[in-house]
């Protein structure tokens, strides 16, 4: 369900539409978080000005650079052809958006996503980050311009075969990728999240791993368990895409077809299994630390939003805004104790 905005009705609309102008990226091929922390910082309270200050802080200090040129249009029969080119992003961000003009937003979600959704670890899950925001608000445009980014930084990996599963549980799957021998001594082209992500993907034995999770009605809740589980543990800048991209899958799901949600679930858990080698091969805590983490004194979440809204750090705010909104689902008030240790807020 979408949420209302909480500052004055054009606020954010106005900088989502500024926002635009920019490109997705921003030197070298950092995602721009700038449209999905104008949607998180109104709804954790910020007031306009506030949102007009972190727009134009972010904006500044990110070097943020206009949308490629256009290349070529993309051809509706052809769409695929270039998916990964970035300098193809104002092509599919231009089809994307009149392919939303022509369908609506969920006929256009169900008709490319399932394609889109293998590479879903495009500039590292941020494509999907921005298509979530979008569908929150149900925005025709955001939807458009994020698939398009979706499409033009897909990031190939090994594919699902359809072979057995092996597990009901997350955590076992990130236990056994920390297992994998090719997953240890990799050495990413940099040290960009997305690179790491690819360089694990290429590993020989991590092409499995797609499979290993069993899919079914209660996986949601369990990604979102071992995510949150993983991101106390490690407190870790990769960790916390794990937790936050638990909100964004939630976000996305209900618009897809039924029978296409598992592989969203799928693909996004093999992303986080990449990324184990940059968490450090991490072992998830007992549920006895789990439950006394759960119990630590915390403050509430109107001090704990207050204190992301005045953050620059994207990260915290998105951070914060998900563990909240994850919380109503599930109820863990774990989620607060992990938001108030980001914000340092507690020890």
């Amino acid at each position: 369900m979408a949420l209302a905005p909480r500052t004055e009705p054009d606020t954010v609309d106005e900088l989502l539409v500024e926002g635009r102008l920019y490109s997705a990226e921003f030197p070298v091929l950092l995602a721009n978080h700038l449209p999905m922390m104008m949607v998180a910082l109104d709804q954790l309270g910020a007031s306009s000005e506030r949102l007009r200050q972190y727009f134009d802080n972010y904006r500044t200090t990110s070097g943020l650079v206009p949308t490629p040129p256009p290349v070529a249009p993309i051809q509706r029969e052809h769409w695929t052809d270039a998916l990964g080119d970035r300098s193809r992003e104002y092509d599919y961000r231009a089809f994307f958006e009149g392919e939303v003009r022509r369908l609506g937003i969920d006929a256009t979600v169900q008709t490319y996503l399932p394609t889109l959704i293998p590479g879903i670890g495009a500039s590292a899950l941020h494509g999907m980050m921005r298509t979530a925001y979008g569908l929150l608000r149900m925005d025709p445009a955001e939807v458009g311009t994020a698939i398009g980014y979706w499409a033009a930084t897909y990031l190939p990996m090994p594919p699902s075969t359809g072979a057995a599963p092996i597990t009901e549980d997350p955590g076992e799957v990130l236990a056994r990728a920390c297992a994998l021998p090719g997953l240890h001594g990799l050495v990413p082209e940099t040290d960009l999240l997305w690179h790491n992500i690819r360089v694990a993907g290429a590993a020989p034995d991590f092409a499995p791993v797609v499979d290993w999770l069993a899919i079914g009605p209660d996986t949601g809740r369990r990604i979102a368990a071992t995510s949150l589980a993983l991101f106390a543990a490690t407190m870790d800048f990769s960790s916390l895409h794990a937790l936050t991209g638990s909100h964004w899958i939630r976000l996305i799901g209900p618009h897809l077809a039924e029978a296409d949600r598992p592989a969203l679930q799928r693909h996004f858990w093999q992303i986080i299994a990449s990324l184990v080698p940059k968490i450090g091969f991490p072992e998830l805590p007992s549920a006895e630390t789990l439950d006394a983490w759960r119990h630590l004194p915390a403050p509430g979440w109107p001090e704990i939003a207050a204190a992301a809204v005045q953050s620059e750090d994207e990260h915290d705010i998105s951070l914060v805004f998900s563990a909240r909104e994850e919380e109503k689902i599930y109820g863990d008030r774990l989620y607060r104790v992990v938001a108030a240790r980001r914000m340092a807020l507690m020890d």
